[in-house]
């Protein structure tokens, strides 16, 4: 379980790292800890699948990239094996269930568009589900933050509440 403390420092890691040599250096003294512990956290984050992925975003085609809009009708019986082979690759940044026909959507992020169009074909392979797949055409930035700090909040007062 995450503590407020937890949801605090992910908050404030939405909010990007510093830009320099050493951004966890300069993010632990503004936070009051060490650069080793502030590390060790995210790394236990992203170990115990409460991150799912930590780093930077970069308009990719820039580089010579692609990112890839897919989705999958999967069936229900089978929805979270197909997660499964579709969270292994490294390829496949978001994945996302909804309620729908098409009910698995999740974001390829590649080198090029060989490598993006190759994983597509490998979760359709391994999968033997049609993927079907939305190149971005024109870039957007929204910036959704969820506000972890108030559920930090939340969280304290239920501990203090269960406490008394």
């Amino acid at each position: 379980m995450l503590t407020p403390e937890d949801l605090r420092l992910i908050d404030r890691l939405h909010g990007g790292l510093p830009l320099s040599d050493r951004p966890f250096a300069e993010l632990a003294a503004e936070l009051g800890c060490s650069e080793y512990t502030l590390i060790e956290r995210v790394h236990g984050w992203l170990t115990a699948g409460v991150l799912t992925r930590f780093g930077p975003l970069f308009q990719i085609e820039r580089a010579g990239g692609r990112f890839v809009l897919a989705a999958v009708a999967v069936p229900e019986d089978r929805f979270d094996a197909v997660a499964a082979i579709v969270n292994a690759l490294p390829e496949v940044a978001h994945n996302y269930r909804r309620e729908h026909a098409l009910n698995m959507w999740f974001v390829v992020a590649a080198e090029t568009p060989a490598a993006a169009d190759a994983a597509i074909a490998r979760i359709e392979a391994e999968t033997g589900l049609p993927v079907l797949a939305f190149p971005k055409e024109r870039e957007f930035f929204v910036e959704l933050r969820l506000p972890l700090v108030d559920a930090a909040a939340a969280l304290e007062t239920e501990e203090a509440d269960d406490a008394a």
